[in-house]
């Protein structure tokens, strides 16, 4: 566990926060500025759920974060946090229900990650469908305006996801935070002012 115990480690203990991701996506709050007040947001790949309490303290009381993720988790979450255990690829009637009364949402946040194998073209590959199934639903359920944050293992075959979200949103930007580990292959690609017809017309 010593590898773990580094300073945004100790920083999540002290903040209440389950784990040190919670920094990254502050990190990409303050250069993109992505959450404000009363926004509503989409949260894939929340567990532990520090991503949903950063996002519920910035969108506040009158906000909404509907966060999902294939694990549970027991992290005490704020009123405007609703979490459920689901499977991206495989969504339940009640996710589809929620999608649907809760969105169109602001902010669609992307912190999943495959288990990993060892291998790093298997793991790069899972990463891959992981973060093209999480643009295919900022595509459905994103505000014109609104902003996309997906994570991938950087591999030969990132331009699949790059490509669309060039043409769907008027941005795209690449970030590697301070708090990811300098061993970790992952990186950041932020979607900036959503246009629907720009992706419809790339079809």
């Amino acid at each position: 566990m010593k590898e773990y115990r580094d300073h945004y480690f100790r920083k999540a203990r002290e903040e209440n926060y389950p784990a040190r991701s919670a920094y990254k996506l502050k990190e990409l709050d303050a250069k993109f500025r992505l959450l404000k007040p009363g926004m509503r947001v989409l949260d894939l790949g929340a567990a532990p759920g520090s991503w949903s309490l950063v996002a519920a303290r910035k969108v506040g009381a009158k906000g909404l974060v509907l966060a999902c993720d294939i694990q549970l988790t027991n992290t005490a979450f704020p009123p405007q946090v609703f979490f459920m255990r689901e499977d991206v690829f495989h969504r339940s009637p009640a996710l589809e229900a929620n999608l649907q009364g809760m969105g169109p949402f602001d902010a669609v946040l992307s912190d999943m990650a495959p288990r990993t194998t060892g291998s790093r073209i298997t793991d790069q590959a899972r990463s891959l469908e992981l973060a093209t199934e999480a643009f295919s639903l900022a595509e459905a359920w994103l505000k014109p305006g609104g902003a996309f944050v997906v994570k991938i293992f950087m591999g030969p075959d990132v331009s699949e996801l790059l490509v669309p979200m060039h043409r769907a949103f008027a941005g795209v930007k690449t970030f590697k935070p301070k708090s990811s580990r300098a061993e970790s292959k992952e990186i950041f690609f932020v979607g900036l002012a959503y246009s629907p017809r720009l992706s419809r017309q790339a079809c």
